[in-house]
Formats: C-alpha cells, sequence, structure tokens
C-alpha cells in the first residue's frame, strides 16, 4: 500500500507542471472567452460594463448556420481525405527499409521547413487563372479558359488537405511502427486476402494512431481561417474567418467571443465522445494495447 501511495503521489508530482500550464494557457483563457461573450461592446472596441445576453441575441444571424455547416463540412472533408492518404502512407513507410524510411520521413517533415503561409501563397500562385495547374489543365483538356480553380470551397480544402497531410502521417506511422506485422502474415496463411487483411487486422491495430491522426487533423480545420482567406472567396468564408473579422474589422470583442466559444464546444465535443469511447473499451482490449 505504502509502495502505491508513494507511486501515486510521484505521478502527481510529475504531472503537476503540465496540470499548470494547460491552466494557465488553455483553461484559463477559455472561462475568460466564455465570459466576456456575456459582456456588452463598446463603440472604440472594448469590453463594457455589467452583463447582457445581447451577444447571444446577435448570435442567431440566418448567415452563421451556413457558415458552421460550412466549416463543419470541409473539417470533415479533410479529415478523411487526410487519414485514407496517409493510412497506406504509414503501412508503406513502417514496412519498408530503414534507408527508404528516413527518407521518407524527410519528406513528410520538409514542408515544416518554409512557413505555412508562404506555402499557402505558392498555392494561390499554382491555382492562379494563368498558374501552372491551370494551363495544364487546359492543356490536357479537363478545364476550360473560363474554369476557376481559386476562390471556391474545392481551393480551400485542397490547400487544406496538403497542409494537414504530414499531421496525420506522423502519428500513424508511430502506430504502424508498433504494429506486429507477423499478424498479417498468419492472416492470410489462414486464408484472408491482403485488403481482408489489411482492413480487419491492421486498422484496428492502430486504432490509437487513427484517434491521434483525426483530432490532429480535425481540431486545427475547425479554426483555420488563412487558407480561406487567401484561396477561398466570400461564400467559402468559415467560422475563423468571422472571429477575425469582429475582431480586427468590426472591433466587437464579445461577438468574437462568442463564435470563439461555439468553435471551442465543437472542439470539445469529438474529445469527449472520444473519450467515453475509450473507457467502454473492454479489459481484454485494454490489456492487448500494453502488450499483455
Amino acid at each position: 500500500m505504502k509502495t502505491r501511495a508513494r507511486t501515486r503521489w510521484a505521478e502527481c508530482f510529475v504531472t503537476l507542471p503540465s496540470l499548470v500550464w494547460l491552466g494557465l494557457l488553455f483553461l484559463v483563457p477559455t472561462v475568460l472567452v466564455f465570459a466576456i461573450t456575456f459582456k456588452p461592446a463598446t463603440p472604440y472596441g472594448g469590453i463594457g460594463e455589467g452583463w447582457t445576453l445581447e451577444t447571444l441575441r446577435t448570435l442567431g444571424n440566418p448567415n452563421y448556420p451556413a457558415i458552421i455547416w460550412r466549416t463543419l463540412r470541409l473539417s470533415m472533408l479533410t479529415t478523411g481525405a487526410c487519414i485514407l492518404l496517409a493510412t497506406p502512407m504509414a503501412y508503406y513507410m513502417a514496412r519498408t527499409g530503414e534507408v527508404w524510411r528516413r527518407w521518407l520521413l524527410l519528406l513528410v517533415v520538409l514542408p515544416f521547413w518554409t512557413s505555412s503561409l508562404v506555402r499557402i501563397f505558392a498555392w494561390k500562385v499554382l491555382l492562379h487563372p494563368e498558374g501552372l495547374v491551370k494551363q495544364a489543365l487546359v492543356a490536357l483538356g479537363l478545364a476550360g479558359p473560363e474554369t476557376m480553380l481559386l476562390y471556391n470551397e474545392n481551393a480551400v480544402l485542397l490547400v487544406m488537405v496538403y497542409t494537414e497531410l504530414p499531421f496525420a502521417i506522423l502519428p500513424l506511422y508511430a502506430a504502424a511502427d508498433k504494429f506486429d506485422f507477423q499478424l498479417i502474415e498468419a492472416a492470410k496463411d489462414l486464408g484472408a486476402t491482403s485488403f481482408r487483411a489489411f482492413r480487419s487486422i491492421f486498422l484496428p491495430g492502430i486504432r490509437v494512431g487513427l484517434l491521434t491522426a483525426f483530432l490532429m487533423v480535425f481540431i486545427p480545420s475547425l479554426g483555420s481561417y488563412v487558407i480561406p482567406d487567401v484561396v477561398g472567396g466570400p461564400t467559402s468564408e468559415m467560422v475563423g474567418n468571422k472571429i477575425a473579422q469582429r475582431t480586427f474589422v468590426d472591433r466587437n470583442l464579445p461577438h468574437a467571443a462568442g463564435l470563439s466559444a461555439i468553435l471551442a464546444l465543437t472542439v470539445v465535443a469529438p474529445l469527449v465522445a472520444i473519450t467515453v469511447l475509450r473507457r467502454k473499451t473492454s479489459p481484454r482490449d485494454a490489456l492487448r494495447e500494453e502488450g499483455i
């Protein structure tokens, strides 16, 4: 009992700095954002005295449901596309030789050597009506001179997938690298096809990596505003764009805080759902995850 108590106290002591850090830089700002939502705005862009529900009433703007739905839709499409592209990539990286694995990892992290803003503007140049992509598609007969590749949801989705793809590959590769590929060979020996072994053995074996990849892509995608602002248009606005507009253009901090609160709740929802699902995992599955 004493050893167990000492271990628990040691774990709490090690965890304390992280809890304090998260509390100061995440929990406190989040509470302040929710509190500002119920404060009145001043004509000079400040926060007034007292409390009001005016911000909640203004959030009933009929344009917001369409913007929120667009944000969720693009975020889910980005997450799904990234996981679909990253899963076979992670599988191949985990099974290839050491030399090729290092080169592939280098290629995955190589975009991080350049500012994300520079890469987004590079896509704007590529998708420009006079850009290389447009000229190539016209030359191949896949697009007409009047086709617009910029300032629409498809351009936003393309650049978001490009930007978030490394964040899906890395956790999936980390999970695949620990996977015992002899299980797949055993499944094939028992008559399973390669696809069925991949679907029934490999994917459940890296489910923790899949959940991590989902969160690593979905949460940043929800808050994205630079990509829609650069390659999107008025019909491609996301919640992040409205928050930036209310903060820097309209100087209405309570309204921006209200939109941020909605976005925060949208982010917390999948975290709570995943936590509940993981708690329902059977003891046998938990022991299997620990390698017991």
